[in-house]
């Protein structure tokens, strides 16, 4: 995927085209307050921690969506790219991954191992539920029906109706926006909308332990923009040293590694 500024695709539609070279669709989503553009498809040969995209990949998005959009974007315009690995249960030979089915499969080995592949994010529950229900079979467990359909995340709240800012946050927002109050209140990075109470938000209640943990998986900063969240590194990290009674050399360590690994994120 690639990131662009919200100018490109202004307004609140997504779009979304069959007609790529290859076959597989073409989608551009606004995406806080951002242009999410995807996808592709290359298959690798091996699985890695860290995937990144390849350089026609890149290449190629870029010029769908030059087709696609009346502002043509080049390498300049990216904020952020990433890249993801995604399992598709094997067909046939000589089937390519675009035309494989993306519903998942649960296997049971003779030994009574019960393994899932296949599936896709928007369908994890139903791939935990179905994997579950087979090894309580294989355990030898009275059946049970699953109550997570409608079980409430947290932050659940019976009203849809949330104020814009912090509405991720769902029922918590109030208390962060108590926690936000005074100094914690200031823009981390003048191109994102995050602020220090959201940081410690993070490591009081989220179990963040990294500057990763923060800038990627808690926060977006990282996809929406990755030269913004390097910027704006050493101030999280000493903010999280604060909460978690760390040094300053755990600092330069957590800034360093986070360095490294944007730099990853940066269209080159």
């Amino acid at each position: 995927h690639i990131v662009l500024d919200k100018t490109f695709l202004p307004g609140d539609c997504a779009l979304m085209s069959p007609r790529t070279a290859d076959g597989r669709v073409f989608f551009a989503i606004p995406w806080r307050n951002r242009t999410l553009i995807g996808t592709t498809e290359t298959p690798v040969a091996q699985a890695v921690v860290e995937p990144r995209p390849l350089r026609d990949e890149i290449e190629f998005l870029l010029a769908h969506a030059a087709r696609q959009l009346a502002r043509k974007p080049g390498a300049a315009d990216v904020l952020s790219v990433f890249a993801g690995l995604r399992p598709l249960v094997k067909a046939a030979a000589g089937k390519s991954t675009s035309a494989l089915s993306r519903s998942h499969r649960v296997v049971i080995s003779p030994s009574g191992l019960v393994s899932i592949t296949g599936g896709k994010w928007t369908t994890y529950r139903q791939m935990a539920e179905d994997t579950m229900d087979q090894a309580a079979i294989i355990g030898g467990l009275p059946p049970r029906p699953s109550p997570t359909k409608n079980l409430n995340l947290h932050g659940w709240q019976e009203s849809g109706e949330c104020p814009t800012e912090f509405a991720e946050y769902g029922a918590d927002a109030d208390a962060l926006r108590g926690l936000c109050a005074g100094d914690d209140a200031s823009l981390l990075h003048p191109r994102l909308p995050y602020r220090a109470g959201e940081v410690r938000w993070a490591v009081r209640h989220e179990m963040a332990r990294t500057l990763e943990d923060v800038l990627s998986r808690r926060l977006r900063a990282l996809l929406l923009d990755a030269r913004a969240s390097i910027e704006m590194a050493p101030r999280v990290a000493q903010i999280m040293a604060e909460e978690l009674g760390r040094d300053a050399a755990w600092e330069t360590q957590q800034v360093a590694a986070f360095g490294e690994l944007a730099e990853d994120y940066l269209c080159k």
